[in-house]
């Protein structure tokens, strides 16, 4: 049968061979981890788009998928590619009422980079 849910994607630096936001993830305490996947997944099954307050509009192709956990607010930029496909780009704790600068320019030159090189690699959990 023919799935309608999107498939989840970490983005990989073509020049580091780093996955940011797999390694953001995977540094955190395993109940912030257990609700970050599954935010993801939910995001998956609908298809790229949440409402607010669990996605956010950044700017262009950029959402923001919002998890709080008590005080931490953990956000990850994504944006929904051909196919079906959802791709995780960046990912930071936000200490702050309004997104920092540096944190989108970050996402846009990962954007740049996996747009450009096709950089990513499936996500698991």
């Amino acid at each position: 049968m023919f799935s309608e849910n999107y498939e989840v994607f970490y983005y990989k630096n073509n020049r580091t061979q780093k996955i940011p936001v797999q390694e953001y993830i995977s540094c955190l305490p395993k109940k912030e981890r257990a609700k970050i996947f599954k935010y993801i997944d939910f995001l998956a099954i609908s298809k790229g788009y949440l409402d607010e307050p669990y996605s956010k509009h950044i700017m262009g192709k950029i959402r923001e998928l919002r998890v709080d956990f008590s005080h931490n607010k953990h956000r990850i930029f994504y944006f929904t590619f051909v196919g079906r496909k959802i791709i995780l780009l960046h990912s930071f704790l936000k200490k702050t009422s309004k997104t920092p600068q540096q944190e989108i320019n970050r996402a846009l030159q990962n954007l740049s980079d996996c747009e450009i090189n096709k950089s990513f690699v499936q996500y698991e959990h």
